[in-house]
C-alpha cells in the first residue's frame, strides 16, 4: 500500500486542479466498483451495491492539497503569492513550488514581521524563478502551484507533502478493493476543493443524499512539542471524531465506531478538534441531513510541505471501516 500512497502524494493536485490525482484513483477503483462517474465539479463517485438490507453510506476523502496562487509579478521578476488553504508562512521559506506548466519557483521572505505584528499574512513572501525581469517570469497572475516534495518511507512513519488527504484517498481505495460483501449501498466519493471550504463535498452529498456520512481525513497530532494539551497522538490508532469547529459527530455513529473498534481489538482514540473541519460538515447538512462523523489519521506537521503519519494508523483505519461496513448498521438514535 505504500506504493499507492507514494503515487498519490507525489501527484500534482492543489484545489481546483485535482485531475492527475483523480486519474490515478480512477484507474485503481474501476475494476472493483459497480459504477464510477465524475460530476461537473470534478468529484469522483464510485458505488458498491450491497444486498439492499442496509443503509446508504457515503465515504469521503478529498483529493486536493494545500497550494499557492500568484497574486502579483513585479518588474524585477519576483512574484507575490497567496495560499490555497491554510499554509503558515513560516513553513514555506526555502520550499519549492511547482506550477501547472512545470515552472519552478523558490519561496523566500522579504522580511519577517515583528513578533507583536498582527499581520501574519503571506505578503512578505515571494517566489524567485531566477528571472531577470517581468517578461522572463514563466507564470502570470492567477497561476497555481503545489509544493515539490518526494514521499519518504521511514518505516512505520511516512512523510509527504500531501498526506492531507491523499492518505484518506488511499484508505478508501483499499476498502473498495477489500470489501467482499456488505448489506449497504456505499458511495465512495473522492472530493475536490476541500481545502478552500469543503466545496466539492457540498454538491456531492446533495446528490448522494446519504443516511450515514463518514469523512476519512487527517487530524493534528498532540505528541509534538508545540501541542501539550491535545489528546490524539500519532501511532496510537485512528481517531474517532467527537467534534471539530464545523461539526458535532452523530452520537449513534460515534458509538458504532467505538464499539466496532473495541469488539475487534482495533486501537482507537477520541478526537476533539477546536480548529478546522472536514467534508463531514457538508455531508451532515445535505438535504434532510445525515448521521455524520469522521475517522482521522493523526498527522504531525499538518498543513506544511512535510506531513507525517503512521502506517499502522492507516492499516487500523482500514480494519475499522471494513468491520463496520461488512455488517449491519447500528441504530442512530
Amino acid at each position: 500500500m505504500k506504493d499507492l500512497i507514494k503515487q498519490l502524494t507525489e501527484a500534482y493536485g492543489p484545489p481546483g486542479y485535482e485531475q492527475a490525482v483523480r486519474d490515478i484513483i480512477q484507474q485503481h477503483i474501476t475494476p472493483y466498483a459497480d459504477s464510477v462517474e465524475v460530476d461537473p465539479l470534478g468529484n469522483l463517485h464510485a458505488v458498491k451495491n450491497g444486498n439492499g438490507e442496509g443503509v446508504k453510506i457515503m465515504l469521503a476523502a478529498h483529493m486536493d492539497e494545500i497550494g499557492l496562487m500568484v497574486s502579483h509579478v513585479d518588474d524585477k521578476g519576483f512574484a507575490r503569492l497567496t495560499s490555497l488553504g491554510f499554509v503558515h508562512p513560516a513553513t514555506m521559506v526555502g520550499n519549492r513550488a511547482v506550477f501547472t506548466n512545470g515552472a519552478l519557483g523558490v519561496i523566500n521572505v522579504e522580511k519577517w514581521p515583528r513578533p507583536d505584528d498582527p499581520d501574519r499574512s503571506h505578503r512578505n513572501l515571494y517566489l524567485d524563478f531566477g528571472a531577470k525581469s517581468k517578461k522572463d517570469v514563466p507564470v502570470r497572475v492567477g497561476d497555481v502551484a503545489a509544493f515539490q516534495r518526494p514521499f519518504v518511507d521511514l518505516g512505520e512513519a511516512m512523510v509527504a507533502k500531501s498526506m492531507d488527504d491523499r492518505v484518506g484517498c488511499a484508505i478508501l481505495i483499499e476498502i473498495l478493493k477489500q470489501l467482499r460483501q456488505t448489506p449497504h449501498q456505499i458511495h465512495f466519493v473522492f472530493t475536490v476543493q476541500e481545502e478552500v471550504g469543503v466545496r466539492g463535498a457540498t454538491p456531492a452529498a446533495y446528490k448522494v443524499n446519504p443516511d450515514v456520512a463518514i469523512a476519512v481525513d487527517v487530524t493534528d497530532s498532540g505528541d509534538v512539542p508545540e501541542h501539550k494539551h491535545y489528546e490524539v497522538k500519532m501511532g496510537h490508532g485512528p481517531a474517532i471524531k467527537v467534534m471539530d469547529a464545523g461539526m458535532l459527530a452523530h452520537p449513534g455513529l460515534k458509538k458504532w465506531m467505538v464499539e466496532t473498534a473495541s469488539q475487534n481489538k482495533i486501537p482507537y482514540q477520541l478526537e476533539i478538534l477546536t480548529l478546522g473541519s472536514t467534508d463531514a460538515r457538508a455531508m451532515q447538512l445535505a438535504r434532510k441531513g445525515s448521521a455524520a462523523g469522521a475517522i482521522s489519521i493523526p498527522c504531525r506537521h499538518i498543513h506544511t510541505p512535510s506531513e507525517m503519519v503512521s502506517y499502522n494508523d492507516v492499516q487500523n483505519a482500514i480494519k475499522l471501516l471494513l468491520a463496520m461496513l461488512s455488517g449491519p448498521a447500528q441504530a442512530f438514535q
